[in-house]
């Protein structure tokens, strides 16, 4: 049975998060396909990666009850050429014991707000793995629509696997101009995990 009486704190991400991050998304790479990498990163790298975003202005966020974090999402450039800047990339990654309980929801709800009120304009998910339907229809729940799918792309775990676009928009979406700046995403930052 599915435990929905979870409620836990959405907070942006600390330093003192990112071994337990590291950990999460460590599982996903072993573990899963929702991640193409294949070695699992080292908390050095993972606390680069949510350096560059953090100062690139990005939200990184974490899901905590009673001091563990039980996921954690962020957003980052959907590519780093200048006239992508309004559109950014979610990620939401669940400590694996955790899913199932509206986590997942909660951390992309307030992914969403945050970076709605940063004045991005469309949000873009890729998911890993066209069976990944959980995330698939998370995303569909919050209004994204599917914008395609990418056929045997990655290879991982003795399979082809395929890429589904999801997006949604953000705000004005793209009925106005934007209203954030020229500035183009920081370079290396386009796909942190």
């Amino acid at each position: 049975m599915t435990d929905t009486t979870f409620r836990p704190a959405i907070r942006p991400a600390t330093i003192t998060d990112l071994p337990a991050i590291t950990a999460i998304y460590g599982w996903h790479v072993q573990h899963g396909t929702a991640s193409f990498e294949t070695e699992a990163p080292a908390l050095d790298d993972m606390t680069r990666r949510h350096h560059t975003l953090v100062s690139a202005g990005y939200p990184y966020l974490v899901a905590e009850q009673a001091g563990i974090v039980a996921g954690y999402a962020y957003a980052g450039p959907y590519h780093v050429r200048a006239a992508y800047r309004d559109t950014v990339e979610d990620s939401i990654y669940l400590h694996p014991d955790m899913t199932g309980r509206g986590i997942g929801g909660a951390l992309l709800a307030a992914l969403l707000a945050a970076c709605t009120a940063r004045g991005f304009r469309q949000m873009v998910a890729v998911v890993g793995d066209s069976d990944n339907l959980p995330s698939v229809r998370l995303h569909e729940r919050h209004g994204f629509r599917n914008a395609g799918t990418l056929h045997a792309v990655g290879y991982k775990h003795g399979r082809w696997l395929d890429i589904v676009l999801l997006q949604r928009p953000l705000g004005d979406g793209d009925a106005m101009p934007p209203s954030r700046g020229l500035s183009p995403a920081p370079p290396g930052s386009a796909r942190p995990a």
